[in-house]
């Protein structure tokens, strides 16, 4: 993937450690000669960050509150102050009270749906809305994360898999306004992954061992793998790619039962 992105530069959004699947993009993404901007929030999350930043070569880290329009105001204000125009960027961010990612769905508050809602499905709208302006010159990608439990039910997953259906919708109503303008509009499918977000639903290891050992591939994603999607769309080889859910999951969305040795 050597210089696929070269002389491109753009904002990944949710690294929140070594293993987060937005910093194996943002890895890939600096290995295809990308040039990158990261947000982050809270102090602590913004202390992880600086070192892995600082490998990729980059100096920008703005905090962020995704919802807070304010925030997210003055953090494009200073994207666009240091760069007229971007070409990419990701949007790694969801997130839902720890407690109703276990139980039945059924017991969904009315104020955690709201605030998952909010942050994992709506946020990408406000962030495409300010990315707008600094991609209308050239053209540009979004991108964002989704997974499976969007259209099937995967136990624990709950008010997140309704989340994330709403974020793939809002991902098709996106590349439909910004398809004009040159822009991308896409969403990333991984398989089951070891993330600090993914520890926080309930029967996690259960979910990533059954997914390794019954994917057609007999494995989970890899953040390199993950990573290389995120490149190929980004770069100019996916200039006709837009509006797609991209599975890497090693094929497991295809199956209608395990495979018979794990029956």
């Amino acid at each position: 993937m050597s210089n696929q992105l070269a002389g491109k530069r753009g904002l990944i959004m949710g690294v929140a450690n070594d293993r987060s699947i937005a910093w194996g993009i943002a890895k890939a993404m600096a290995e295809a000669g990308a040039e990158l901007a990261f947000t982050y929030q809270g102090e602590a999350f913004g202390k992880r960050l600086e070192p892995l930043a600082a490998s990729v070569g980059s100096d920008f880290m703005v905090d962020v509150d995704v919802t807070d329009d304010a925030s997210l105001d003055a953090a494009f204000d200073a994207l666009g102050a240091r760069w007229p125009t971007i070409d990419f960027v990701v949007h790694a961010i969801a997130f839902s009270d720890k407690s109703e990612l276990t139980g039945r769905f059924l017991n969904t508050s009315r104020a955690n749906f709201k605030h998952s809602m909010d942050i994992s499905a709506y946020s990408f709208i406000e962030v495409a809305r300010r990315a707008h302006p600094l991609m209308i010159d050239n053209g540009g990608t979004l991108m964002t994360l989704t997974y499976l439990g969007s259209n099937r039910v995967v136990p624990n997953y709950n008010v997140m898999g309704v989340a994330k259906a709403a974020l793939e919708s809002a991902t098709r109503y996106l590349a439909n306004d910004l398809g004009p303008e040159g822009i991308r509009v896409n969403a990333i499918s991984p398989g089951p992954m070891k993330t600090l977000a993914g520890a926080a639903i309930g029967g996690a290891r259960k979910t990533y061992k059954h997914t390794d050992q019954n994917a057609p591939m007999r494995g989970n994603a890899t953040l390199e793998a993950v990573g290389g999607t995120a490149v190929y769309l980004a770069s100019d080889a996916g200039a006709c790619t837009t509006g797609e859910i991209i599975r890497v999951d090693g094929g497991f969305h295809v199956l209608g039962m395990p495979q018979q040795e794990h029956l």
